[in-house]
């Protein structure tokens, strides 16, 4: 949405037609995003050795190497201490088989094992009337190292600073596909809420930039700002949002998105658990325990 139309939706006397208007594009927007997104993207749960190795891979690439918030690795993987009771999506670019983006759910097993919201940005959570240490380990996670690899954007260093998720790649691409892909980031967070509700975690948490989180809202992905911006890694603040929430406030058309993702993701989550059942060999070792 541009200036102007944002400009017009606020102004007392027209602005309630043209949030009227406003809606009406967004639910149109959603079903032809919804229509095409499966043609060219798949969502995916990543549980396999492989899979979780690319996800470690993208993440180094985005957060290492192109924003430089983490130091490099030898092996070019990056990878953490809540890697150990994480869940993982990617979405997969289908007609060249490349990975277009990554996302991780944070999923506390223990009563030790906390959420890095909790262990890097506690401090954002002062006076704030809801926090991860309200509910039980097991009925929280957290949505975090969302990453889009360059060659799905353009390469404009300044612009994606803290969130790699910005304008595409426009040489390489249909126009149907660059259509689909400035949707990444929003599909990337409808699989790790989908991931999350079919992994039975109740509340989820998310450090993000106010404007992202302004950016989800006017597509209906409307989280709950808990406490004031804060510096990690620029301007962020903590936010909270839950199934009842994700579902009340997506417009028809983006739930027809959420659908095509939701369907990819449980299916996925069953294969995984059957593969931990059957003891498959290919089955990631951090995943054996979180799909149990």
């Amino acid at each position: 949405m541009n200036k102007k139309l944002k400009r017009y939706a606020a102004m007392p006397i027209i602005g309630p037609l043209v949030n009227i208007a406003i809606k009406v594009m967004i639910n149109r927007e959603g079903t032809r995003i919804a229509k095409h997104f499966s043609e060219f993207l798949l969502p995916q749960v990543a549980y396999r050795k492989d899979t979780v190795s690319a996800v470690y891979r993208i993440r180094h690439q985005v957060y290492c190497e192109e924003l430089e918030f983490e130091a490099p690795r030898d092996d070019a993987k990056e990878s953490d201490e809540f890697d150990k009771y994480s869940r993982y999506c990617l979405m997969q670019h289908r007609s060249s088989k490349d990975y277009a983006g990554t996302v991780r759910v944070v999923a506390p097993q223990e009563e030790d094992e906390l959420l890095p919201i909790e262990k890097y940005c506690a401090h954002a959570f002062e006076g704030a009337d809801l926090k991860p240490s309200d509910f039980a380990r097991k009925d929280i996670c957290e949505i975090s190292r969302l990453a889009v690899p360059a060659q799905f954007r353009r390469r404009n260093t300044d612009r994606f600073k803290g969130a790699a998720t910005g304008a595409i790649n426009e040489t390489s691409y249909s126009a149907e596909e660059l259509r689909c892909f400035p949707f990444l980031a929003i599909g990337l967070y409808l699989a790790a809420g989908s991931l999350a509700i079919h992994s039975e975690h109740k509340h989820a948490f998310v450090m993000m930039e106010p404007r992202l989180a302004r950016s989800m809202a006017f597509i209906g992905v409307k989280f709950r700002q808990l406490g004031p911006a804060i510096e990690y890694h620029g301007k962020r603040a903590p936010y909270y949002i839950n199934a009842e929430m994700l579902h009340r406030s997506l417009p028809d058309g983006f739930k027809k998105l959420y659908a095509v993702i939701d369907k990819h993701i449980e299916k996925d989550g069953r294969e995984a658990r059957l593969s931990v059942k059957l003891d498959s060999d290919d089955v990631d070792a951090r995943q054996v325990r979180l799909f149990k």
